[in-house]
C-alpha cells in the first residue's frame, strides 16, 4: 500500500515538474516571445536626441509585427518590404512621408528646404545642405527613429524638431504611431544617395 502511495506521489510530482518546465518554454519570459518586454528593457532602449533620457515607448495593440519586431531590434523591416514590393514602398512609405508633412520642411524630393536634405548626397550634390547628418545617430534606423520620435534640440539648446510618437508628452497634433515613423524612415532611405554604406541594412 506505501509503495503505491509513493508511486502516486512521485508521479504526481514529476508531471508538475514537467507541465512548469513546457510553461516557461512556452510563456513569454523572453523577448521573442513578448515584444513589450523587450520595448520596456530587454530590446531596443530608445533614447531621447535631446538629452538622452529614455523614450518609454511601449508596445501598443495598434502595432504591426514590423513595428514590434523594430521595438526588439533596432531593425526597421520596412527596409526590407519596401525594398522588395514597389507598390507598398508607394502606398505606405511615401504616404507616410507626405501625409504626416515631412515635406514642408525637408522637401517633396528630401532635398532639404527649411530643415535638412534627406538623401545625404554625395560630394558635389545640389542640397543646399551639406553632406553629413546633422546628428550622426541618424545613419542608423535607431538614431533616426529617436530622432523624430522624440524632437531634437537644435543649436540654441531648443527643439528645433517637433515630438512626433503619440505616445511622447508634447507630441505634435495627434502624434505618429511607430509604424509611421518606420515607414517614412524606409522610405527615407530607399532614396540614400550617400557613398559611405548603409549601415541600416547591416
Amino acid at each position: 500500500m506505501k509503495e503505491v502511495k509513493y508511486g502516486v506521489a512521485l508521479l504526481a510530482l514529476v508531471t508538475m515538474l514537467t507541465a512548469c518546465g513546457s510553461k516557461d518554454e512556452g510563456s513569454a519570459t523572453g523577448s521573442e516571445a513578448n515584444p513589450a518586454v523587450a520595448a520596456n528593457g530587454a530590446g531596443c532602449n530608445l533614447v531621447s536626441t535631446i538629452d538622452g533620457s529614455p523614450l518609454n515607448i511601449k508596445v501598443t495593440a495598434e502595432d504591426s509585427d514590423a513595428a514590434k519586431a523594430f521595438l526588439q531590434t533596432c531593425k526597421n523591416p520596412y527596409n526590407e518590404i519596401f525594398a522588395n514590393d514597389p507598390e507598398k514602398l508607394k502606398k505606405l512609405g511615401q504616404r507616410a512621408y507626405n501625409y504626416n508633412n515631412c515635406t514642408g520642411c525637408h522637401g517633396g524630393k528630401l532635398e532639404g528646404v527649411m530643415a535638412p536634405g534627406l538623401k545625404k548626397q554625395p560630394e558635389g550634390g545640389q542640397s543646399i545642405w551639406d553632406n553629413q547628418w546633422v546628428y550622426p545617430q541618424n545613419a542608423t534606423d535607431k538614431g533616426m527613429f529617436e530622432t523624430i520620435a522624440g524632437g531634437t534640440p537644435g543649436k540654441s539648446g531648443k527643439g528645433t524638431m517637433f515630438k512626433w510618437h503619440k505616445q511622447i508628452e508634447g507630441h505634435t497634433g495627434d502624434g505618429l504611431t511607430t509604424d509611421d515613423i518606420l515607414q517614412a524612415i524606409a522610405y527615407i532611405r530607399t532614396h540614400y544617395e550617400g557613398t559611405d554604406g548603409k549601415p541600416w541594412l547591416e
